[in-house]
């Protein structure tokens, strides 16, 4: 149905539907000192914005929730659809806010030891 607008009416609705998706959106994704919002993000891949992106990303990138720092994704393809840079992941791997342990805490183990008198 929009093949039958004209040109400038269909560029204003796309642009209208970009500008919805990143205020709606407070994703975004951080590579180096660039800074790109996302507008779509699913299980194993995330979309942002090709006018306002590099025209290929690979590799490791951090994605932000506001000033949180909520995933570490490993990028392995890219592609450009329909005005979006379409990035599929291999992995997405949680941040918290202490590092992994390496060994296994037994969840009965007494929370503290009293010293002897």
């Amino acid at each position: 149905m929009l093949e039958f607008l004209p040109k400038e009416v269909r560029e204003g609705l796309e642009a209208a539907r970009k500008r919805d998706h990143k205020r709606k959106s407070r994703l975004r994704v951080e590579v180096g000192d660039a800074v790109y919002p996302v507008l779509r993000f699913w299980q194993d891949g995330f979309a942002l914005d090709a006018d306002f992106s590099p025209g290929k990303l690979r590799g490791l990138v951090d994605v932000y929730d506001g000033s949180r720092h909520v995933f570490q994704c490993l990028i392995v393809a890219s592609s450009i659809e329909n005005g979006e840079l379409v990035c599929d992941f291999k992995r997405a791997t949680a941040v918290t806010g202490r590092a992994p342990l390496d060994f296994w805490r037994d969840e009965n183990a007494p929370v503290g030891y009293l010293p002897r008198p």
